[in-house]
């Protein structure tokens, strides 16, 4: 099923100013606004494509942390769906990790509003990352781990095909040069990937999206942001250091992010270094005669 194909039309035409789903009712009706959704939900409907997000899809759990990627993702789907371009059940889902102040009615309330079927689980691993990691390591690695391990068993109670999360373009280039420097590695995060265990896929349509957008599409929806007080409250973290080289890249030579992610897409095998991914020991020179 080709997406881009489906609603360049639309867009062109400018239909995709409507409301939609409900939960645009009060959004923005500015030109700004419109040609920002526009942008966004070409990114999502190019990833689809190019990574073949709906073959064989039919129901999706889509991860809601209650910030502002997992918003807007969820967003960008029901706006596809209501277009009748995406043929696949929606289910959100929100991890409570038992953060301390966490505002439990928030997520729930609001879906209920907007008519998304959604699920909260609650799972203490706020009290498992507290101690388990050693004060002034990071709290992230752990805590993704068990996060994801819980939305992978709520994705199969739930009858889910995929596990759908709200990473966008900044975060694939932070994986990136996280493994680049840190790990020595050539490794991102895949817009699409199999899990280990072989029953579910994990997506991620945002994969083109820039996070700027992104926030500018958060502001514009007033999405009900929750901020996260584990990893959110620590300093020094690798990521950032990431995610402040990346801006003063993109500020000293506007682009860059495009074309790293587009570097991204464009390997080539025989110009690197990796004897396991070309066989660099089967080169020879032809004989002449």
């Amino acid at each position: 099923m080709n997406i881009a194909a489906n609603i360049a039309d639309e867009l062109e035409s400018g239909e995709a100013d409507s409301s939609g789903h409900a939960l645009f009712a009060d959004a923005p009706r500015s030109v700004s606004f419109n040609k920002l959704r526009k942008r966004l939900l070409r990114q999502v409907r190019q990833a689809f494509d190019d990574f073949d997000m709906l073959k064989g899809q039919k129901r999706w759990l889509v991860g809601l942390s209650g910030g502002k990627d997992s918003y807007g993702l969820l967003a960008l789907l029901l706006d596809l769906k209501w277009r009748g371009l995406l043929p696949v059940e929606l289910i959100a889902c929100n991890l409570d990790q038992g953060q301390p102040n966490f505002p439990k009615h928030v997520l729930p309330d609001y879906l209920t509003r907007i008519g998304v079927q959604h699920r909260i689980e609650y799972r203490d691993t706020y009290s498992i990352v507290k101690e388990k990691v050693p004060e002034g390591a990071t709290y992230c690695s752990l805590c993704s781990r068990l996060r994801r391990g819980n939305l992978y068993r709520v994705a199969r109670e739930e009858g889910c095909d995929a596990l759908v999360l709200g990473h966008h373009r900044e975060d694939i280039l932070e994986t990136f040069f996280m493994n680049f420097f840190h790990g020595g590695r050539l490794a991102s995060m895949p817009a699409k990937l199999l899990n280990d265990e072989g029953d579910l896929m994990v997506l991620r349509p945002l994969a083109y999206a820039a996070e700027d957008d992104l926030a500018k599409f958060a502001v514009a929806m007033q999405f009900p942001i929750i901020p996260c007080d584990l990893c959110g409250s620590q300093d020094g973290l690798q990521r950032n250091a990431m995610k402040d080289m990346l801006a003063d890249i993109e500020r000293r030579m506007p682009g860059r992010k495009d074309t790293m992610l587009r570097a991204l897409s464009h390997v080539n095998p025989s110009h690197l270094l990796d004897p396991k991914l070309f066989g660099f020991s089967t080169l020879g020179v032809t004989d002449p005669s």
